[in-house]
């Protein structure tokens, strides 16, 4: 596509990659600043079909506008070309700073390499954007961790390990099966490397068995995070793998809405109904409807991120961009988007279960009690 170059977009120069880890306030001043009051920000968020990518855009706005800040936030409903053509616009109208949360992280390569020949700084929210030099700074969870609490939560729904992450002695074995995330979205390898990582041993010893053998990335990735394709493989699963009297007993899953369409499956083959017990079932993203389901007690659990802390976060970054500052980082090893180690910001993931959904989502705000009934 072609796009119109534009001149005198002035932002703070002699930003580095490596930057010494500091809290999440306004960062150091790097020069005398610039005058960028009522700037134009570029939100780019890849769909409103999951709750929280509204939630996050909504909050990302909010934040900016109490800088001062014009906001254009758009939403892409998952269709690359969408994206591509949001962005290229953003360039077009002058946006100084591109706050993108990509559907494919490297299919934005030219937006990249045009913002910054117009001196447009561009924060990576959640999903890191790839294959390009032209990526300032990343701002995410721990996501690799969010594995590992995945996995851990997994072992501890089944008892081999108890609440403090201990082994109980439970040899099992227990029949699971994994999933993970889109193959084109960076963080999915992070869940999926952390969790790995963490079941091994289970599986090397025989704690843990997954009878249908599939446990590569590449078998047990889900296109698009698409709750009708995660639904219509555990069904495959099903048929395949547990037509002899044997039940699957424990499901890692990596998102609220994949785990969604992995209950539907289940509970389409008599799971929680005519003596099949519902397996353990892992998530992410603590959305409303998977809330529900773990209070109701047909998920185990999922993982919760505050995504206030991560859009507050993004505002701060692009505030002190566009003020002259230095953006606080906390990370400048793990993120390495093919062509650069990515300077970041990370915040920690919660485990949410039954047992402590009201002192994480409700107490802290985040939902109210009602929105949970």
């Amino acid at each position: 596509m072609k796009y119109k170059k534009l001149a005198g977009l002035v932002v703070a120069a002699g930003l580095v990659a490596s930057l010494a880890a500091c809290s999440g306030g306004r960062g150091a001043t790097t020069g005398s600043g610039t005058d960028n009051k009522g700037a134009l920000v570029g939100v780019a968020m890849p769909t409103k079909v999951d709750q929280r990518w509204i939630a996050d855009g909504n909050a990302v706005k909010a934040d900016l506008q109490k800088d001062g800040y014009k906001v254009d936030l758009e939403y892409a409903n998952n269709d690359i070309p969408t994206q591509v053509q949001q962005i290229n616009t953003m360039i077009t109208k002058g946006a100084k700073i591109l706050i993108i949360a990509s559907i494919n992280g490297g299919s934005l390569t030219d937006q990249l390499d045009s913002a910054a020949k117009a001196g447009i700084k561009v924060i990576s929210y959640d999903r890191l954007l790839t294959g390009d030099k032209n990526v300032d700074y990343y701002v995410s969870f721990d996501n690799y961790k969010v594995g590992v609490y995945q996995a851990n939560s997994l072992l501890t729904g089944l008892g081999v390990l108890d609440a403090n992450g201990k082994k109980t002695g439970k040899k099992g074995p227990f029949n699971v099966e994994v999933f993970a995330g889109s193959p084109d979205d960076n963080n999915a390898t992070f869940f999926y490397n952390g969790a790995m990582d963490t079941l091994k041993p289970y599986f090397a010893d025989g704690t843990l068995v997954v009878r249908s053998g599939q446990t590569s990335f590449k078998s047990v990735a889900i296109q698009g995070w698409d709750p009708a394709t995660a639904k219509a493989r555990m069904q495959d699963l099903i048929a395949k793998s547990y037509s002899n009297g044997q039940t699957v007993q424990g499901v890692l899953s990596p998102y609220d809405g994949l785990s969604d369409g992995i209950l539907s499956a289940l509970q389409g083959a008599g799971y929680g109904s005519g003596g099949k017990q519902l397996p353990i079932i892992t998530g992410q993203d603590a959305e409303i409807a998977s809330v529900k389901q773990i209070i109701a007690g047909t998920q185990y659990s999922t993982i919760y991120k505050d995504t206030r802390k991560l859009a507050n976060q993004a505002a701060v970054m692009a505030n002190d961009l566009l003020t002259g500052k230095k953006p606080a980082v906390n990370d400048t090893k793990s993120y390495n988007n093919k062509v650069k180690v990515v300077p970041s910001y990370l915040f920690q993931p919660v485990v949410v279960t039954k047992d402590n959904y009201k002192s994480v989502l409700i107490d802290s705000g985040y939902y109210t009690a009602s929105q949970l009934q």
